[in-house]
Order: structure tokens, then C-alpha cells, then sequence
């Protein structure tokens, strides 16, 4: 799994988006629902971060899970 800026992990209740991706560190935002994008803004190592998102779901666009978007079929082509 690879770490970058505007991921949105999904843990149970909660949404933790990548705000900033640096070396050694992760800016990141905890918010209750990632649409309003209200939410505290916390700065933690890339391993505290790893643990904190132990388990949880990566979105994709749209607020999808990645299960969720790779279902959707493919637009067909003329």
C-alpha cells in the first residue's frame, strides 16, 4: 500500500484524509463525514499513521470504497 496526498481512509465512523505527504511525516485530517471537510488537522509519523489506519478502507473517487469502484462497469466504447 502506498501512502499519498488527498487519500481518504474510511475507519469505522471516522474519515482521515492525507492532507500533506512528507518523508517522514503525515499531516492528516479526522473528520465524521468527508463531504462538509470540517474536521481537526493532527501532524503524526508515516508509522503512527500506518497504525492508526490498521484495518481501515481506502476510498476512491467519489467517496467509494475500492471494491465499490471496480465494480462499477467500464463506459463502452463506439
Amino acid at each position: 500500500m502506498k501512502l499519498a496526498q488527498g487519500q481518504i481512509w474510511r475507519q469505522g465512523e471516522e474519515y482521515y484524509r492525507i492532507v500533506k505527504w512528507a518523508r517522514l511525516s503525515i499531516e492528516y485530517k479526522a473528520m465524521k463525514d468527508p463531504a462538509t471537510k470540517q474536521g481537526t488537522l493532527h501532524t503524526v509519523t508515516k508509522k503512527e499513521f500506518c497504525r492508526l489506519i490498521k484495518g481501515a478502507e481506502l476510498l476512491g473517487p467519489g467517496g467509494l470504497s475500492q471494491t465499490e469502484a471496480e465494480a462499477i462497469p467500464a463506459p463502452e466504447e463506439e
